[in-house]
């Protein structure tokens, strides 16, 4: 695709307050081609939490961006991260999702690694020359891996800017709110199993949806106006349609969307545990942190794929595999300090709303499929409206700044634009319609 073809893709009148996305952007090949290589091969990606690899010789397998990688913490204490690849033929060195190891020895010519990721074992050595070197038939490592707050991330271009400076300070900011709800980073552990499931719909679809809080009452009626009432359980999810709530950029596409705490069965249940927390909080971080840490529901997205959820303790990640095809895992991510009580009640939490069998993630699925069928006519019915609150000068979390800073960030990135992103509604400038 030229230039020209891509600029056309979002019509982002800042001045007359209309924005609007293309959806061809949903359904064309080369834009999915594309966009594998400027977004998913140059942006930092989640790979998982250092809780999963806690001890040396623990570790995980996970595709991310669509490389099958393994992550390692060594004997010294140190995590490292590989193309899960044999460098001989190219075969797993690892086909277990984790564990603990000593070593990786491949199933197809039992090469053998150790914790560094170095070639320490090879069946008959002596049938290879001089010229081979075990040294350099190491297994890959990452380009790039670095962590924050416990979630590490790994970059596939050598050239990006280090983590913190790609998170910036805002997005760092919601993430610390997050993890220091728990306590502490110490404190957070990803439970274990997971929630793996695929949907056939693009996946920018489930980026919008993730942070998207008009469509919050209206799809899932069922779970908040239905089953939470027959449980007795009163809650204020009003709150996301009023002023005080808040959809925002954060910078370079990063985005959240946050509104106050509404009542739950697990508050309900751990009033005094929950009070308990909170103290050491404002203890450690002062009153007014901890009131944001503690008193906020908020989805935090991290561009281009990464979901927290507070409400349900929830990291959630997605990857394209096709145009309209893409895979998705989630994690519980929850303080290690739960009482047995408190625990069963986040897992109760985690699962009657997420995952293949809650009551939320169907009717998203449902959704965004319906969304995405809806597409095959997208010659006939081209664009898709992100105009909400645009105008106004204090977005709130039913508004649509939340998707359009996300928008604004993949729009630059596919125009192969270096540096940073205006992502908010400020300033104006010229648009074209695609014809």
């Amino acid at each position: 695709m030229d230039l020209e073809e891509i600029e056309r893709l979002v019509e982002d009148d800042r001045h007359c307050g209309i924005f609007r996305v293309h959806r061809k952007a949903f359904v064309d090949p080369a834009i999915f081609v594309l966009e594998r290589d400027r977004v998913f091969d140059r942006c930092w990606l989640y790979a998982g939490h250092e809780s999963e690899v806690a001890s040396p010789g623990d570790f995980i397998t996970r595709k991310v961006g669509g490389r099958p990688l393994l992550l390692v913490r060594n004997r010294e204490g140190r995590v490292g991260a590989f193309v899960n690849a044999c460098s001989h033929r190219g075969n797993a060195v690892c086909r277990e999702k984790s564990g603990n190891a000593r070593s990786f020895n491949c199933f197809y010519h039992a090469w053998t690694f150790d914790l560094d990721g170095k070639l320490i074992g090879v069946p008959g050595a002596d049938a290879y020359s001089e010229a081979f070197d075990a040294g350099e038939h190491g297994l890959s490592a990452v380009p790039r891996f670095e962590s924050y707050r416990g979630l590490m991330f790994v970059c596939f271009d050598k050239e990006a800017v280090d983590l913190a400076s790609y998170l910036g300070p805002e997005a760092r900011q919601q993430i610390d709110y997050v993890v220091d709800s728990a306590g502490s980073p110490a404190e957070l552990e990803v439970v274990q199993g997971a929630q793996a499931y695929g949907m056939r719909a693009n996946w920018k679809l489930l980026v919008e949806n993730s942070i998207d809080s008009y469509h919050g009452i209206p799809t899932h009626q069922r779970f908040f106006k239905k089953y939470l009432n027959d449980l007795g359980i009163r809650t204020n999810v009003d709150q996301m349609a009023r002023p005080g709530s808040a959809g925002r950029a954060l910078g370079n596409g990063h985005a959240v969307s946050e509104k106050a705490k509404h009542n739950t069965a697990l508050e309900a249940g751990a009033a005094a545990e929950l009070a308990e927390r909170r103290r050491r909080i404002e203890a450690e971080h002062g009153v007014d942190y901890a009131h944001q840490a503690c008193d906020f529901d908020r989805n935090v997205f991290i561009f281009p794929n990464l979901i927290l959820i507070s409400t349900w303790r929830t990291v959630r990640t997605f990857y394209p595999v096709a145009p309209d095809y893409m895979e998705i895992e989630a994690w519980g991510l929850m303080p290690k300090s739960d009482s047995p009580t408190l625990r069963a009640q986040r897992f109760q939490n985690f699962i009657s709303f997420l995952g293949p069998a809650g009551f939320g993630t169907p009717d998203d699925v449902s959704a965004l499929e319906g969304c995405q069928r809806g597409y095959a006519a997208w010659r006939e019915a081209p664009w898709s409206d992100i105009s909400r609150g645009m105008k106004r000068a204090a977005p709130i979390a039913t508004d649509e700044l939340q998707m359009r800073a996300f928008w604004r960030r993949w729009h630059a990135l596919m125009l192969d634009r270096k540096g940073d992103t205006d992502c908010t509604d400020r300033a104006a400038r010229p648009t074209a319609a695609l014809a």
